[in-house]
């Protein structure tokens, strides 16, 4: 690695990521119930995809949702007793960081005597420590932060 290039790092899948970014606009207005349509739109992700990704986060625990006109999803638990820790690891619990890691423990031929495998472990752990110590309320992100859609495509070209 060339000296002053950034180290490698745990990459969360845009499941994840796009689940981090529903939760914290939704611990910026706890009391609000949001729905999939416009926060799809807010966030500027697929609202199917968003859908998807709410589902997951009800069965969690972080998100209750109520059907009907004045339906809607809100947090289900005050974000102050959310870890992102918690939300990274439910998300991404499908998403093994080596093959090795699998449930099914995959197909590696080095797997019996690999001298890598403990060494990723403990990056793994160290990395959803860290961020057990931040609380979902401490990333809450209001509307009026957020980069206005027709800002983006000029804000990124």
């Amino acid at each position: 690695m060339r000296q002053g290039s950034s180290t490698a790092s745990m990459r969360l899948t845009s499941f994840t990521d796009f689940g981090l970014r529903a939760l914290m606009r939704l611990a910026a207005e706890p009391e609000r119930a949001f729905r999939t349509g416009e926060l799809a739109e807010e966030l500027a992700i697929s609202r199917n995809h968003l859908v998807k990704i709410v589902r997951d986060l009800g069965a969690a625990g972080f998100v209750a949702a109520r059907r009907g006109r004045k339906g809607g999803f809100r947090l289900a638990q005050p974000a102050q007793a959310i870890t992102i820790g918690q939300i990274v690891r439910r998300l991404e619990a499908r998403q093994a960081i080596v093959e090795c890691f699998r449930a099914d423990g995959g197909a590696c031929v080095m797997r019996p005597s690999c001298k890598l495998r403990g060494h990723l472990a403990r990056a793994e752990e160290a990395f959803l420590r860290t961020l057990d110590a931040v609380v979902l309320s401490d990333c809450a992100y209001p509307a009026h932060e957020l980069i206005p859609r027709r800002q983006m495509k000029s804000a990124w070209s």
